[in-house]
C-alpha cells in the first residue's frame, strides 16, 4: 500500500493526539529531503520525521537513528529561525488527499505572536515541504524549490504566494453523503478498484482493490460495508501484509491480503516497513561515487591480475632455455656456425633429437649464452610477478572487503568507511579539513545472553582499532574464515559456548555470508592475532585458531543488539 489519503487520514489522528500542542525543540535535516522535528510534548521527545523523498515519501513519529551533515542546509537555517520553540497548534488533512497542514505559533524577536504554516504534499517524485506565513499565504521557504520552467502554475520559491495543487472533481470517502455513495456504487458499469479511484479522493490502489474485496463478500450490504470500512481508520491498526512475495502497509487489516504482523502504532509499522528500504535507497545514493571509484579500482586490479598470471604462464620456458644453453655448450664441437638452426641429441629426453634456433650473426657458444641469458631474465621475472601476484590479491582482497561493508553499510557508517578510503589513498581528501570527531570510533556494541559484551568493527580502520587497540589480549576475537568481514571481539577471556556461537554468527552476519548457511568463523585469544608490516586496514594474520560452523539469523541479531 502507498500511503495514500486514507492512511493519511489515520496517521493525522494519531499525530493530533500525540504531538498536539507540544514545543518544537530541534530541528534536523539529516537527508536532503527528510526533516526531523524534535517536538516536546506530554512530558515525552518525539522525532517527527517529514519526508519528502520520491520513492518513501511520508510523516510519522520514528526511532530510527540519524546522522546529521556538518553544516546545516539553507532550508534547515530557515526552519530553526521561524519555528524553533513554536508551538504546534494542530494537525489538519487537506480533504482525503495526501496534504497535511501543521500549524504553529511562535513570538518573534519584537515580541509578537506569529502564526506559521508548515505544509507537507505526500505526492511522490512532486513531494514538498514548504513553510508559509499563515495570514498571507507566503512562501518562506521550500526543501526543493520550483521554478516557472518547472512549472508555470505553482512556483515553490521564497516569497511566492502559495496555491494548494490542483483539485480533482472526486468525493471525500470520509464525509460524502450516503446518498451520493450509493448512487455511484449502483450505477457504475463496472465496479472495481479503478472506478473507486476515479470517483473517490485519496484512496490507493490498494485500499480500492481491498473495499472491492469486501463489497463484492457483501454485495447485499454494500452502505454498511462501506461505512464499516472507513469507520476502520479512526481506530487504526498497523497491519504488514504479503500477497505473492510482496509486502503491503496498511491503517487496518485487510481482509484480500494474508496479514504477517500488527504494530501498537501507524509509526512503529513505517519504522518496520521504511526502515531497511530507506536506508539502503539512502546508502545507494551517498556510496555511488565511493561505489563507482572502488568497483573500477576492483575491475582494474582483476585485468591487471590476469596480465601478470599469463606473464607467469609465459616464464615457464625459462627451464627450457636452460636446457637448450646447456645442450649447445655440451655438443659445442657439433654446432656449425652461420646456420639458422641445428638438430642436437636432447639427453633430458632419453637422447630424443630436438631442433634448436640460433642466430646467423653469434657463434655457436654466443648462442648459448644467449639462451643462458634468457633463462636468467626469465627466471628474474618469475620472482618479480609472483610478488606483484600476491600484492595485485592483497588488493583484490582490500577493496572485496570495502565493497562488502558498503554493501552492508548505514548511512551512519558511510563517513568512516569514507575517511578509511582517503588515508588509504583511494578517495582525495578535502583540501580544507572538516571538523574532526574527536570522539573515540564508535564500534557496533552487543551484549550476549549470558550478559557479556560483543564489540564490531564498521569498516576496516575500525577493525584494526578494535583489536589491534582496544580489545585486551585475552579478549576472544571472531572473524569469518578466508572471505572479508567485520572483526569481533568478546570482552571476556572464557566465554561460553552460547556466547561463542551468539558472536560467531554476529561475524557471519556482518559478511558477505550473511544470507549462506553453515558459515565458517574462526576464533582466537586476540594475542595470536598480527597485522604484518605494510598491511592494509583491516587485514591481519592469526594463528591456533578453532572454527565454528553457524548459519546467521537476524532475529538473534535484533535480539542481541536491543538489549
Amino acid at each position: 500500500m502507498s500511503f495514500d489519503g486514507t492512511f493519511t487520514h489515520s496517521m493525522v489522528h494519531e499525530l493530533q493526539a500525540l504531538l498536539t500542542g507540544g514545543r518544537l525543540s530541534k530541528i534536523q535535516q539529516p537527508y536532503e529531503m527528510e526533516i526531523i522535528l524534535t517536538i516536546r510534548s506530554h512530558g515525552k521527545n518525539h522525532k517527527l520525521l517529514l519526508s519528502a523523498h520520491p520513492t518513501y515519501a511520508r510523516v510519522q513519529i520514528t526511532t530510527l537513528p540519524f546522522d546529521n551533515p556538518v553544516t546545516p542546509p539553507n532550508f534547515t537555517m530557515m526552519l530553526r529561525k521561524y519555528l524553533e520553540g513554536g508551538i504546534l497548534e494542530s494537525i489538519q488533512q487537506v480533504d482525503n488527499d495526501r496534504v497535511l497542514h501543521f500549524y504553529f505559533s511562535k513570538r518573534n524577536e519584537l515580541g509578537d505572536l506569529e502564526n506559521l504554516l508548515l505544509v507537507v504534499e505526500l505526492m511522490g517524485r512532486h513531494s514538498t515541504i514548504l513553510l508559509l506565513n499563515k495570514n498571507t499565504q507566503q512562501i518562506l521557504d521550500a526543501i526543493k524549490h520550483v521554478g516557472p520552467s518547472q512549472n508555470s502554475f505553482r512556483l515553490l520559491l521564497p516569497g511566492a504566494t502559495y496555491h494548494t495543487p490542483p483539485l480533482q472533481d472526486v468525493l471525500n470517502p470520509f464525509v460524502a453523503s450516503d446518498e451520493e455513495i450509493f448512487h455511484l456504487l449502483q450505477t457504475a458499469e463496472t465496479l472495481d478498484a479503478h472506478f473507486l479511484q476515479q470517483h473517490f479522493q485519496g484512496l490507493g490502489f490498494d485500499t480500492a482493490a481491498e473495499l472491492i474485496y469486501r463489497l463484492q463478500q457483501k454485495p447485499e450490504a454494500k452502505m454498511q460495508t462501506w461505512r464499516a470500512f472507513f469507520a476502520g481508520f479512526a481506530t487504526p491498526v498497523g497491519t504488514l501484509s504479503q500477497q505473492k512475495g510482496k509486502e503491503f502497509f496498511s491503517a487496518q487489516p485487510f481482509k484480500s491480503l494474508t496479514t504477517i504482523a500488527t504494530y501498537p502504532t501507524l509509526s512503529t509499522l513505517l519504522d518496520a516497513y521504511y526502515g531497511d528500504k530507506a536506508e539502503k535507497d539512502r546508502v545507494k545514493q551517498m556510496a555511488s561515487s565511493l561505489l563507482t571509484k572502488i568497483t573500477n579500482e576492483f575491475k582494474k586490479n582483476q585485468k591487471k591480475l590476469k596480465k601478470l598470471q599469463q606473464t607467469l604462464a609465459d616464464t615457464e620456458n625459462a627451464e627450457d632455455y636452460r636446457r637448450r644453453g646447456e645442450l649447445l655448450t655440451t655438443f659445442l664441437h657439433e654446432v656449425p656456425r652461420g646456420v639458422s638452426e641445428v638438430t642436437l641429441k636432447n639427453y633430458y629426453e632419453e637422447d630424443a633429437p630436438i631442433k634448436i634456433a640460433l642466430r646467423l650473426d653469434l657463434t655457436p657458444n654466443q648462442n648459448a649464452q644467449k639462451y643462458f641469458q634468457k633463462y636468467q631474465k626469465a627466471k628474474n621475472a618469475i620472482k618479480m610477478v609472483e610478488a606483484q601476484i600476491v600484492d595485485t590479491e592483497k588488493e583484490l582482497s582490500y577493496l572485496q572487503s570495502v565493497l562488502d561493508q558498503l554493501a552492508l553499510a548505514t548511512p551512519l557508517e558511510l563517513a568512516g568507511i569514507k575517511e578509511e578510503l582517503q588515508v588509504t589513498g583511494y578517495v582525495k581528501a578535502p583540501k580544507k579539513k572538516m571538523r574532526q570527531n574527536s570522539n573515540k570510533p564508535t564500534f557496533q556494541r552487543f551484549i550476549a545472553s549470558s550478559g557479556d559484551t560483543i564489540l564490531i568493527g564498521r569498516n576496516n580502520l575500525q577493525n584494526d582499532q578494535l583489536t589491534l587497540k582496544t580489545a585486551k589480549k585475552t579478549d576472544i576475537w571472531l572473524h569469518v574464515k578466508n572471505i572479508p568481514g567485520s572483526h569481533v571481539i568478546i570482552q571476556n577471556p572464557d566465554p561460553s559456548p552460547e556466547t561463542l556461537q551468539e558472536a560467531a554468527q554476529l561475524a557471519a552476519y556482518f559478511s558477505k555470508y550473511r544470507l549462506s548457511s553453515n558459515v565458517p568463523v574462526d576464533y582466537v585469544a586476540v594475542r595470536y592475532v598480527h597485522k604484518p608490516n605494510g598491511a592494509k586496514p583491516g587485514f591481519v594474520i592469526y594463528e591456533n585458531q578453532n572454527t565454528l560452523y553457524v548459519t546467521p539469523q537476524e532475529e538473534l541479531v535484533n535480539q542481541l543488539k536491543a538489549k
